[in-house]
Parts: structure tokens; C-alpha cells; sequence
């Protein structure tokens, strides 16, 4: 089973579970944990092969990953805290496993919260995806990783993010990070089949205006799923919102959930 650590609110039945990206750990949310916990029940774990899920006996013995298989981790923790229905927050990657769990057992979704949501790769992005799958058993996989960080949050006020996700990056092991890279190739026809499906669950975007390769298709995804999906755009901020500007992700992220709860 997944590492994992809940912090119990006295009065509130409501859950929130934080799923972190690829190459991150539940580390990434230290700038939230204090804020949730005095609202709601927080659950934070480490995706198998990260953090103190490194010696996950599936991440050790499963050959191949698919997004199926990471995002049953994360319901077999819920099924061990007998948690029927959580929100769930999620960042980067961490949103393609939310929208699968959602897509496998929409009844154990209450809200989802994607934070630098990934719904499409730009021409970039994918140029970047095949030239990593070529050269991926021969690259140093940290030099990769940085390769990518410096894609998706190139700017000097990114700083903060990319150092902390290239440190946890450094806690992976080779094998590790390339099942997780083998990820990549299942991209394109799931993203499709999640833009076109609106499982109508109410969903709240919070992106940066500095996500250039995320931001123009979630624009245009919320346009077409109006009646599920809003959108909020933080200034000044890049992909890892979370990390970037956590008081506003915090203020905005904890009211639509409050507000999700009344309804």
C-alpha cells in the first residue's frame, strides 16, 4: 500500500486527498497542509516509487505502469481508511490520475481541483515526450528530468518549484523514473478521451498565466464544459501553482470546496 498520512479535523466528515506529479512526493504540499487541516480531514500520500512509497511492492514487481493501475493505489488507500468519497487535489500529473479515478469510480469523487492541469501536450511537449522515450535508457534520467523541468517552468520565478521537484526527482531510482516515463506514451489517446467526455463533476482549473504549454487548452476545455468546470488564472505564477503562489491557491482552492459542501 502507498505511504500515506491523514491529519483527522475534530467536526468536518469531509476528505481531501492531495495527489502530487510525476517525479514529486506528498513533500510538494508543505505549503498547505497547515491551511486544509483546520477545514477538512487531509490525506497525503506518495505515489508508488515516490517518497516513502519508494519501496512499493508494486512499484518494485509491476513490469509496466498504466494510469489505471497508479490511480487504483490511491482508491486502495481510501478503501483502507474506509473513505467512500473524497475531493481531491491534485497537481501537474497528479490531475491525469484524479481524472482517471474519476473516469473508473465517479461515486468517490466529490470535487476535483486541478492545479497546472495537464489535458494536452503542446507541440513542445510532445516533441520533448518522444525524443525523452528514445534516448531514456541511455540519458542519465536526472538530466532528463531537468531537461523537462526547465520546459514546463522555465522562468527565474519558477525557481522555487523546479528546485524542489528536480530534489525529489533525485530520490527516484533509474528503473523508477523510466516506468513512470513509459507513462508518457499512453497520453495523447487518454487526454483525448478525457476532453471529450464531461463526467460532470464539479471541477475547479487553478492554473498559472506563465503555464505556457497547459494553460490554452484547459482554457478551452472549461469553455466547452461550462457547467462542470470553472476556471481560475493566478498572475505571475507558472505550472506548479501550489508552490508558486500558495496563499492564493490555498484562499481560492479552500472556497470552492466550502462552497461545493453547502450545495
Amino acid at each position: 500500500m502507498l505511504a500515506h498520512t491523514i491529519y483527522k479535523h475534530e467536526t468536518s466528515d469531509q476528505w481531501v486527498t492531495f495527489v502530487h506529479g510525476a517525479g514529486g512526493s506528498s513533500s510538494i504540499w508543505f505549503k498547505q497542509i497547515r491551511e486544509f487541516k483546520k477545514h477538512f480531514n487531509v490525506l497525503m500520500l506518495d505515489l508508488r516509487g515516490h517518497g516513502r512509497s519508494k519501496n512499493n511492492l508494486k512499484a518494485i514487481f509491476e513490469k509496466r505502469y498504466t494510469f489505471k493501475s497508479v490511480s487504483a493505489d490511491v482508491l486502495d488507500v481510501l478503501d483502507y481508511l474506509k473513505i467512500k468519497k473524497s475531493h481531491f487535489v491534485g497537481i501537474s500529473l497528479g490531475t491525469i490520475i484524479i481524472r482517471q479515478i474519476a473516469e473508473d469510480q465517479p461515486k468517490r469523487v466529490a470535487s476535483m481541483v486541478m492545479g497546472g492541469a495537464v489535458m494536452k501536450m503542446n507541440v513542445r511537449g510532445r516533441i520533448l515526450m518522444t525524443i525523452g522515450n528514445m534516448f531514456k535508457n541511455v540519458i542519465p534520467y536526472l538530466l532528463l528530468y531537468k531537461i523537462f523541468a526547465f520546459a514546463i517552468m522555465p522562468k527565474n520565478t519558477h525557481k522555487e518549484s523546479r528546485i524542489l521537484f528536480i530534489n525529489e526527482a533525485k530520490k527516484l531510482y533509474q528503473k523508477e523514473f523510466i516506468k513512470w516515463f513509459k507513462l508518457t506514451t499512453e497520453l495523447n489517446p487518454l487526454l483525448k478521451l478525457f476532453r471529450q467526455v464531461d463526467i460532470n463533476i464539479p471541477t475547479f482549473y487553478i492554473m498559472g498565466d506563465e503555464d505556457h504549454m497547459f494553460l490554452p487548452t484547459i482554457r478551452n476545455l472549461v469553455k466547452e464544459h461550462t457547467k462542470s468546470a470553472q476556471l481560475y488564472i493566478i498572475n505571475n505564477c507558472g505550472h506548479v501553482v501550489n508552490v508558486d503562489q500558495p496563499k492564493i491557491f490555498n484562499e481560492k482552492v479552500i472556497d470552492f470546496l466550502k462552497n461545493q459542501i453547502k450545495k
